[in-house]
């Protein structure tokens, strides 16, 4: 799979921060990752054999969510994607205590590591949930869910496996059904604007919370690769 351009990879979806990490999130760094992560490559990787399905969490905050769909879920692969080191330092701690063989981490950009590291068809799920908004119009051009990256998840996704987004923000939420909608290699498998009920796999996130604590509403959607 060819590499994203140098120039478009210049604005990314995220900004990287320093952060606050804890003395036991560092010691899970430390002493946990050659157990549970995955390092950055510009080439395939080979995922542990023996699962079901193998299915990717971009951006997993904290972990809650993916640490909750995989314990309750063994028989599935899941690989989580973040550049944040509280953030995996946290997860890696969760897997840890909760003994999970089930999961891999990924600490980089998930537009290189889909480009690079993830074979053609090799995913059964793509879980993308409350990215960042961006929710001024000048930094839109900062939003995750783009051609490229419609590009990237069909390349990697098996024949009907799916991308699942979830947002509490509306315009986010009429975004990416926007670009998937009008993209004839993906099936809506929501209503007529692209919403869909929330699969009883999602597990509530601290965003989303957060959020309808706001008053803000929460959208699910999904679409399969045609």
């Amino acid at each position: 799979m060819p590499a994203p351009d140098q120039k478009s990879r210049a604005i990314r979806s995220f900004v990287r921060r320093s952060g606050r990490i804890t003395p036991s999130q560092k010691m899970a760094l430390e002493n946990y990752w050659s157990n549970y992560g995955i390092d950055y490559r510009e080439s395939s990787i080979e995922l542990p054999t023996g699962f079901d399905a193998v299915k990717m969490e971009i951006g997993i905050g904290n972990g809650d969510a993916l640490i909750s769909m995989a314990a309750a879920d063994p028989r599935s692969l899941y690989l989580g994607v973040e550049v944040h080191d509280p953030g995996i330092g946290r997860c890696l701690n969760n897997i840890h205590r909760l003994e999970l063989a089930n999961v891999r981490l990924i600490k980089h950009d998930a537009i290189e590591v889909l480009a690079q590291m993830i074979l053609p068809a090799s995913l059964d799920r793509v879980l993308l949930f409350f990215p960042d908004p961006w929710h001024k119009k000048r930094h839109h051009k900062r939003r995750i869910v783009n051609r490229e990256f419609r590009d990237l998840i069909y390349e990697v996704l098996k024949p009907g496996a799916v991308i699942h987004a979830a947002t509490d923000w509306q315009d986010y939420a009429e975004w990416i059904a926007e670009q998937f909608l009008a993209d004839d290699r993906f099936e809506n498998l929501g209503d007529v604007q692209g919403y869909a009920e929330c699969p009883e796999y999602r597990p509530p996130t601290r965003f989303e919370q957060r959020g309808r604590g706001l008053g803000h509403g929460v959208w699910d959607l999904l679409f399969a690769k045609r």
